[in-house]
């Protein structure tokens, strides 16, 4: 499932990905991450390299975002099986990806990604190949949310 939430009060964030996790009642360490086009409000050694591509496991994110109070303005968060890795010859990006607005049906960017989450322009949350239970638990905690092609259609 695609959704996007955008134009809402329901956040004061949009791109906490604490709190998205939280709305998914996805635990980071239950995948990998492929994490690239990031852009944050902080500057974190640990997130040092992600805008050209990181890998990180879910411990690892975990931790990063349990200590760091990050707003990730733009970034790609492509959920893997833990241990998963492909060698990434296109990164994932959100600026400037067409697939979002196109009125297509877009999948998840990374080969072998589940699903992925781009943080767009600290004003929307975008969720590509959402598993349902996921994203009913997702639009139960931000009625706000849109499916994606919805917001398509409305371009």
């Amino acid at each position: 499932m695609n959704l996007i939430l955008e134009r809402t009060q329901q956040v004061k964030y949009f791109t906490d990905m604490r709190l998205v996790f939280e709305a998914l009642v996805i635990k980071c360490s239950d995948y990998d991450w492929f994490i690239s086009d990031v852009e944050t409000n902080i500057n974190l050694p640990a997130l040092e390299n992600a805008n050209s591509g990181l890998w990180l496991t879910g411990n690892e994110l975990e931790v990063i975002l349990e200590n760091n109070k990050i707003q990730f303005i733009w970034g790609v968060f492509s959920a893997v099986p833990r241990g998963y890795r492909v060698k990434v010859t296109a990164l994932p990006c959100a600026d400037g990806n067409p697939n979002y607005w196109n009125s297509s049906d877009p999948k998840p960017q990374l080969p072998g990604a589940e699903f992925e989450i781009a943080c767009w322009d600290s004003s929307a949350i975008i969720l590509i190949g959402i598993p349902d239970r996921q994203a009913k638990s997702f639009c139960s905690k931000y009625s706000d949310t849109k499916d994606l092609q919805d917001a398509q259609d409305r371009l």
